[in-house]
């Protein structure tokens, strides 16, 4: 094993960089002469625009520019197109509003863009926008999901009866509803999956040129900005100023943070790209966080009702969920996917249900658009599935644990196919779920119960089995070149945003070709020198760059078995490799592969002919992976004044082989935290007469603090991936998936003797006095 070998906890190589403060941000970045720009918000959640009025603006000193919709109509920006669409029970596709990336007619949310004021400072950009004149006619807005179907409502859109934008099913619907039939026993739950703003610690920014070297008619855009993969961004843009994709080239610098919400086009991009070619000039527009509020995506944000039927011994028989998701007034680039397709794949868990039936609704509403978050559709499944899971076991009167012990897939049945079609190849789950109640102590928990009641507090323990599904590109690149500084460069086709991918990827290049670390450099985040990659999202990262890597390293040693033969002059078939070493085999003649790759590229130079090493593979990507595991939380609640406190966490994850425990680890403190925060503190509030967004700062929206969060106990089980030569299963996900249900089953458990059954994120201190006041 090399010094940075798989399976190490190797400390990530890119933190001393990053801890310096040597990072690179989007808006560090300050090219020369740069021109600022500042969107103008609409401050209503649905007027119409009778009039702007940007004389004033035009007049501020520096200000070079004030563009409305009609500007970019003249040069010809369409809409921003969604990337998904759906296809409805009745045979109809699904309605998309036109989104623009200003709005010229009316506006649909508070934040929506109407003006882009470009100067040559922020403060004459800031004076600028401030001066612009809008005549709003105020129209009556819908910003409650519960209501927005209702008859009478007001439409978002007129192409979306009672703001329906689309009405999708999968499962077998006829063979549910015969199990249902048959049932000894049906459980059924309605919860509410608060809608979370992603509040990533860098904003989002962009930096945009235009060089006319060519003509206008043939120029290209250069774009600098935060992405998850920038391959997605320049396919987006060339549809919407009608090009072909070769004319934008995208640079992805250092990423503060992404959790899905920075996958996407935003109408930003569109803008800075636009007024860069309009005027000549480099473009730089950089979010305020209070602007992130209302325009970054936000996540998750459905009302979803499930119903469980169970037989006379407490077998799952089916399962049935109907879905309310709220996609704000666009919709944006994926979000019609998450709660269907991504959501519905997870939806059985790690259970052997016969048959089960899924039907969601997409809904408009007059707010931000909603997105991908962290898990993406597989918390809200699973939230829904746990939470119900808890119901049905109090009502028939059976043990939690037991009830789901009895019900899970078990080894010997793998690969099982799930009633949604997924197929599961590897898994230990009841292993898994032992791992976790061992670490959490639950059979000492009515002790720990007892001596909260001494003190007058209440105690609660919940637990929550997940299952994930990755998801992602069908392929993935990876190209690996030896540089004339005796080095090697990994160019990969994902996106690093603060989760360690430099140094899994270096312990997989080291580990395959003998290299130390320390002359590996991983490329990422540019569209000319990678042109194709899947970017990062839906935990793919490792499982799919990876397998690139495997298969690129793979023809290195070929290709240096080749060359070795050549410069050993012997046979290619004598050579053999061995911890970044070609040998004749049998002899002591050898050449280390940076020497080796250093004397062919010499000879190249040379005009002579040799064999190089570098490789770039393609690798296909042809199932996803399952990660899963069992969260444990442990609560102690006061019943005066509402305050939760969790006095214990408890994980046990099964994400295959390990490349690096301890990144793992981290990811899993993440999205815990995260899932911690959407079930204890954050609510993302709309007033329902004006659509006024009320937690629109860190003074309103709470997101957890470090002294909101225990510590968190983690241990991994291995059950390697039988669907990638890695064996390894994603994990970047995962932490927010199982979290949101152990939680709020914990807060349930400790308060139910009081008579409090129903209870929904967040659960803040208000909220859960007042159900033990009405209990």
């Amino acid at each position: 094993m090399t010094k940075f070998g798989t399976a190490q906890s190797i400390r990530r190589i890119e933190d001393p960089r990053l801890l310096q403060g040597r990072g690179r941000y989007t808006d560090d970045i300050a090219p020369p002469g740069a021109l600022h720009a500042v969107v103008v918000r609409s401050p209503h959640a649905h007027a119409r625009i009778r009039a702007i009025d940007s004389a004033a603006a035009r007049q501020v000193p520096g200000v070079v520019g004030v563009f409305t919709a009609a500007d970019l109509a003249a040069d010809g920006v369409s809409a921003m197109p969604c990337e998904v669409s759906l296809t409805n029970r009745d045979g109809s596709q699904n309605a998309e509003p036109p989104r623009p990336a200003l709005a010229g007619e009316v506006v649909q949310y508070v934040g929506d863009g109407v003006a882009l004021v470009v100067a040559e400072t922020l403060n004459a950009a800031r004076d600028g926008a401030a001066l612009v004149a809008v005549d709003y006619d105020v129209l009556p807005s819908v910003t409650d999901l519960a209501r927005a179907t209702e008859e009478g409502q007001p439409l978002v859109w007129e192409g979306a009866q009672r703001n329906i934008c689309f009405d999708w099913e999968t499962g077998d619907r006829a063979a549910t509803e015969a199990a249902f039939a048959k049932a000894s026993h049906v459980s059924r739950i309605k919860v509410v999956n608060n809608r979370i703003v992603v509040c990533s610690m860098e904003t989002r920014a962009a930096i945009a040129r235009y060089d006319a070297a060519n003509g206008a008619a043939s120029g290209r855009w250069t774009l600098e900005t935060c992405t998850q993969g920038g391959w997605l961004l320049k396919r987006h843009l060339a549809k919407v100023f009608g090009v072909e994709e070769g004319r934008f080239h995208v640079l992805t610098p250092d990423v503060g943070g992404g959790f899905g919400m920075k996958a996407f086009p935003y109408p930003e991009h569109v803008l800075v790209c636009f007024a860069a070619r309009r005027l000549g000039k480099s473009v730089k527009w950089t979010s305020e966080r209070s602007e992130a509020f209302l325009s970054d995506t936000h996540g998750r944000d459905n009302i979803s009702e499930a119903e469980l039927a169970l037989g006379p011994d407490g077998q799952f028989l089916a399962l049935r969920t109907h879905i309310v998701a709220n996609m704000g007034a666009y919709l944006s680039a994926f979000a019609p996917y998450i709660p269907t397709y991504a959501g519905t794949w997870v939806l059985p868990g790690v259970y052997q249900f016969r048959t089960a039936y899924a039907h969601v609704i997409g809904v408009l509403t007059n707010t931000t658009p909603v997105d991908a978050y962290r898990g993406a559709g597989r918390p809200e499944s699973n939230y829904l599935l746990e939470r119900l899971i808890d119901a049905a076991a109090v009502e028939i009167g059976v043990d939690r644990v037991a009830l789901r012990r009895r019900n899970m897939v078990k080894p010997s049945s793998l690969p099982w196919t799930t009633p949604v079609g997924k197929v599961y190849d590897s898994g230990d789950f009841e292993r898994v779920l032992d791992v976790a109640l061992n670490k959490a102590e639950w059979t000492g928990f009515a002790a720990r119960k007892n001596a909260s009641l001494a003190k007058g507090k209440k105690r609660g323990i919940g637990l929550a089995y997940y299952l994930e599904s990755t998801g992602g590109s069908p392929t993935e690149r990876a190209e690996i070149r030896f540089t004339d500084d005796n080095f090697v460069d990994v160019f990969v086709g994902t996106q690093t945003n603060g989760q360690g991918h430099e140094t899994a990827y270096v312990q997989l290049t080291s580990e395959r070709l003998g290299i130390d670390a320390e002359r590996i450099r991983i490329r990422q985040g540019d569209t000319d020198a990678i042109p194709e990659g899947g970017g990062t999202g839906g935990a793919r990262s490792l499982y799919s760059e990876g397998q690139a890597i495997l298969a690129t390293t793979a023809s290195v040693i070929d290709k240096g078995r080749k060359a070795a033969s050549e410069a050993l002059e012997a046979s290619a078939e004598d050579i053999a490799f061995e911890e970044g070493v070609f040998r004749i085999a049998g002899t002591d003649r050898a050449i280390d592969i940076l020497e080796l790759a250093g004397k062919q590229r010499a000879k190249v130079a040379a005009g002579e002919q040799a064999t190089l090493l570098d490789a770039v593979e393609v690798a296909p990507i042809p199932a996803p992976t399952f990660p899963n595991g069992c969260h444990i939380a442990e609560v102690e609640i006061d019943p005066q004044t509402g305050v939760v406190d969790i006095v214990r966490y408890t994980v046990a994850d099964d994400f295959g082989k390990l490349i690096n425990p301890m990144i793992v680890r981290g990811q899993v403190h993440g999205g815990v935290a995260q899932g911690l925060g959407q079930a204890a503190n954050e609510l993302t509030a709309y007033d329902d007469e004006s659509g006024q967004l009320l937690s629109g700062s860190f003074m309103d929206y709470a997101l957890p603090r470090a002294d909101d969060l225990p510590d968190i106990d983690v241990e991994f089980v291995e059950v390697p991936c039988k669907t990638n030569p890695l064996g390894v299963k994603g994990a970047g996900e995962a932490g927010s998936v199982g979290s949101t249900p152990a939680l709020m089953n914990a807060i349930i458990d400790g308060l139910r003797d009081a008579g409090v059954t129903k209870l929904d994120m967040p659960a803040s201190p208000e909220r859960v006095w007042r159900a033990l006041q009405h209990a």
